[in-house]
C-alpha cells in the first residue's frame, strides 16, 4: 500500500475521530475503494489514533494538566486539596470509566480484529447509534456541567465507550450520547468524551504499536506509511477538535445523525449489489 493511500486514511482518521460518525468505520469502508482494496486493519487504525489523541492532549493541555496535578497532590494532606474537589473527582471518574473498555478490549481481541469489522454489522450500528444520538440530543435536559459529573454517570459513560470497540458505533458518538441522555450540556458531554478517550485510545495505540514492532508488521502498511498517516491524523484532528467545540455551542448533532443513517443505508445497498465485500 502506498504513501498516498496512507495519507488519505490519515486524513480520514483526523476528520472523523472526534465527530460522532466512527473513524474506524470510515477507514474500514474507504480501504475497500483504494487501489489496494484492502481493510487497513485494527492495528493500523489503533496506531493512527495515537496521533489524534495527541491532538486532544495539546488542545486540552491546561485542563488535563490541572486535573492530573490536583489528582496527584490530593494524596498529600498538606496540599489542602479535598478528595471531593471537582478536578480530583473527574480524575478518578476517568480512571474508573476506562476500566470497561480495557477489560473487554483485552478479552475480545479476536472479535475486534475479525467479527466486529464485518460491513453488515458496521452498517447496522451506524444507523442504530445514529438514531440513539438523535434521541439523546433531542430528549436530554442539557443542564448539567462537567463539574457536576458523578461516579455513577462516569461508569455509565464508560460502559458506552466500551461499545465503540465495534466499528460504526463511534467512541465520541457513544460517550456523548450517554452524556446527553444523563442530562449534560453538549459541550460538557463532548469534553468528557475527549478526556475519557485519552487513556483508552493511547493505551490501545501503544499496545498495538509494541505488538506490531514485536511481530514485524503493522498490517497492510509498512512502518513509514503508518507513521505518515499518524502525523496527518494529528494535524487534521487538532483542527477538527477546534471546529467541533465551537459548533456544539449553538448547534445540534442532527447533521451527523442524518449522515450516519445515509452512510449505513449506502453501505447496505453496496453490499447487496455486490460492490462491497462484507468481510
Amino acid at each position: 500500500m502506498t504513501f498516498i493511500e496512507a495519507i488519505i486514511l490519515g486524513l480520514l482518521q483526523g476528520l472523523t475521530e472526534f465527530l460522532p460518525v466512527s473513524s474506524s468505520a470510515h477507514l474500514r469502508i474507504v480501504g475497500e475503494f483504494l487501489p489496494s482494496a484492502a481493510d487497513p486493519g485494527a492495528t493500523f487504525t489503533a496506531i493512527t489514533q495515537i496521533g489524534t489523541e495527541l491532538a486532544v492532549i495539546i488542545y486540552f493541555r491546561r485542563e488535563i494538566g490541572r486535573i492530573i496535578g490536583k489528582w496527584f497532590r490530593h494524596f498529600s494532606k498538606r496540599s489542602g486539596i479535598a478528595r471531593g474537589d471537582a478536578d480530583v473527582r473527574l480524575g478518578w471518574i476517568v480512571i474508573i470509566g476506562t476500566i470497561p473498555i480495557v477489560v473487554v478490549g483485552y478479552l475480545a481481541q479476536d472479535a475486534i480484529r475479525d467479527t466486529f469489522r464485518n460491513l453488515w454489522l458496521v452498517a447496522v450500528v451506524l444507523i442504530v447509534f445514529g438514531i440513539l444520538l438523535w434521541l439523546a440530543d433531542w430528549l436530554g435536559r442539557r443542564s448539567r456541567e462537567l463539574e457536576r459529573m458523578t461516579y455513577r454517570h462516569g461508569i455509565w459513560i464508560g460502559l458506552a465507550q466500551m461499545l465503540a470497540l465495534v466499528p460504526g458505533v463511534s467512541r465520541s458518538g457513544a460517550t456523548t450520547s450517554m452524556g446527553l441522555a444523563l442530562g449534560y450540556t453538549r459541550p460538557a458531554a463532548a469534553r468528557f468524551a475527549f478526556l475519557l478517550a485519552i487513556p483508552a485510545v493511547l493505551g490501545s495505540g501503544l499496545y498495538e504499536l509494541v505488538t506490531a514492532v514485536r511481530e514485524g508488521s503493522t498490517g497492510p502498511f509498512g512502518y513509514a506509511e503508518t507513521a505518515v498517516a499518524t502525523v496527518v491524523a494529528f494535524l487534521v484532528g487538532w483542527l477538527v477538535i477546534a471546529f467541533l467545540m465551537r459548533y456544539i455551542q449553538t448547534k445540534s448533532f442532527l447533521p451527523f445523525v442524518i449522515y450516519r443513517i445515509a452512510l449505513g443505508v449506502a453501505i447496505m445497498v453496496l453490499l447487496a449489489a455486490g460492490l462491497l465485500r462484507a468481510a
